[in-house]
């Protein structure tokens, strides 16, 4: 069973984000308070849990949480800046808006992080917890945030590029998604900073995909 608190005593929030492996698409994070008197017997991983409960849960968080906020970060930041700095800079993000919705006598006090990786938020402490979302709840229901907000923003960027279907694998590296990429090249949504096809196709890369980068833009 999940935990509510790392710091009984403290305000927490727990924060996630959801694409870090994609090839297409944002990196999105999420963060949420939840009060102390949370329940939920389902809430858990995003990654457990099949699209249907992760969108019946969206609703319950945003409606019972003290107070959450959920962001992109664009590809072109993403190829910026590297992966793992764009989910740290999400996650920060994240924070940001929480935050401002809060009344003057809430003080976010301590940040509970999925992973084992973070910088330090100004003036608030941290704890980093590998598999989190499967151990606190306010980090699962970050996690469902992010997860659902990422997929419904991959939703519609398929109705602009349907041959990737992307309704289907968010921009993960599937077998399919990666074909469509070997034969239509890359959109303005692929990171440019990923291995986007296997060694073998790399001359395919630099020639075909590149092309077809700059007629869809």
């Amino acid at each position: 069973m999940l935990k509510l608190k790392f710091h009984t005593n403290l305000i927490e929030c727990g924060t996630d984000e959801a694409g870090r492996g994609c090839l297409a698409g944002p990196v999105t994070a999420a963060a949420v308070i939840l009060p102390d008197d949370f329940k939920n017997d389902v809430l858990t991983d995003s990654k457990q849990l099949s699209e249907r409960k992760r969108e019946v849960l969206k609703p319950i968080i945003e409606q019972e949480a003290i107070s959450f906020g959920v962001v992109h970060v664009m590809m072109d930041e993403i190829d910026k800046i590297n992966i793992l700095n764009a989910s740290i800079l999400g996650m920060h993000r994240s924070i940001d808006v929480m935050t401002a919705t809060l009344s003057r006598k809430r003080t976010l006090q301590h940040i509970l992080v999925d992973g084992n990786r973070f910088k330090p938020y100004p003036d608030i402490t941290h704890t980093c917890v590998i598999k989190g979302d499967g151990k606190y709840l306010p980090i699962a229901a970050a996690s469902i945030l992010a997860k659902t907000e990422r997929d419904r923003f991959m939703e519609r960027i398929h109705k602009e590029y349907p041959m990737y279907n992307w309704k289907k694998n968010k921009g993960y590296p599937t077998k399919e998604h990666r074909e469509a990429i070997r034969k239509y090249g890359i959109t303005k949504y692929h990171r440019k900073s990923f291995r986007l096809l296997p060694e073998q196709y790399e001359l395919d890369f630099n020639n075909t995909l590149v092309k077809n980068l700059v007629d869809n833009s």
